[in-house]
């Protein structure tokens, strides 16, 4: 089944950009992007940036260079490039090229924030999402991917989790207790009070999916730079928390990416972390 065959967050969210910016949006182009090892950033000519989660798993072909030029179809043809037109490829099925406008999209969807704060959510600068989740004792927790700071959080808690994952071999042999999985998640994630996703999960297609699993009471939070400040599509499909970033300095951000560079090395330097959490009407807007 084509997964961009229905609605999905990246559709809405890339008409709800056009929406905001009108015209002004034909005359932001791209100024520089970095494929990094572990995330893609674009800096737009406006001076906003936005970052993806790089699928390097998604490239087996990445072995030699004839190959590899599959896998990285835009070498020396992004710069000045419409940022419009980057950021559909967030609709492409390829790894790379959806990384990049996700990327792009992110930092139009910043660009949107600006002009149009979204009045259902709040927004919480420097706090962690995994404190505006506001896990309680007793409730049953799934994570959706590796996400090393989270399975810390829990473990140091003794709180009780479930991972969900594709690889195993990405978690720590104390975690593998409550691995299961990824495929599943049909039978996981209705069992949880609460549900922490990654982010990318987008990139990968698979959100949609899962937050239509998760029960209408439980909290959910999506999490990472993959995810952008336009928080609509997400909430309307079920999203409560949304642990973004804000990137203060792109040019040192990309640097850091061009170097290798992780969330360790950019989060309190060239990025800061923020939290777009929703309002408490919650429980009756979801219900309805």
């Amino acid at each position: 089944m084509n997964k961009e065959a229905n609605p999905t967050i990246l559709g809405d969210t890339i008409a709800t950009v056009g929406a905001i910016l009108g015209a002004e949006l034909g005359e932001i182009r791209v100024e520089r992007a970095v494929v990094g090892l572990f995330f893609t950033g674009v800096k737009l000519t406006n001076g906003v940036a936005g970052a993806c989660a790089t699928p390097i798993k998604t490239i087996p072909e990445a072995v030699c260079c004839p190959s590899s030029a599959m896998a990285m179809p835009f070498p020396g043809k992004l710069r000045g490039r419409a940022a419009a037109d980057l950021a559909r490829e967030a609709l492409a099925g390829n790894g790379i090229r959806r990384a990049l406008g996700i990327a792009a999209l992110n930092a139009l969807a910043e660009c949107c924030w600006a002009r149009r704060p979204y009045r259902q959510t709040e927004l919480r600068l420097g706090v962690d999402a995994f404190d505006a989740t506001e896990i309680r004792p007793g409730d049953r927790v799934v994570v959706v991917g590796a996400f090393v700071p989270f399975l810390k959080e829990l473990k140091r808690r003794a709180q009780s989790f479930l991972v969900l994952e594709q690889d195993p071999t990405t978690l720590k042999p104390d975690e593998l207790p409550f691995f299961r999985p990824a495929k599943d998640a049909a039978q996981v994630i209705p069992q949880a009070d609460v549900v922490l996703i990654t982010g990318s999960t987008l990139v990968n297609a698979t959100l949609e999916e899962l937050l239509a699993l998760a029960r209408p009471e439980a909290r959910v939070t999506v999490v990472g730079p993959t995810v952008g400040m336009l928080p609509d599509a997400f909430l309307a499909r079920g999203a409560d928390v949304l642990g973004c970033v804000r990137i203060t300095e792109p040019d040192a951000f990309l640097d850091l990416l061009a170097e290798g560079g992780s969330g360790y090395h950019f989060f309190g330097r060239s990025a800061q972390k923020i939290v777009l959490a929703r309002r408490p009407e919650k429980s009756a807007a979801r219900a309805a």
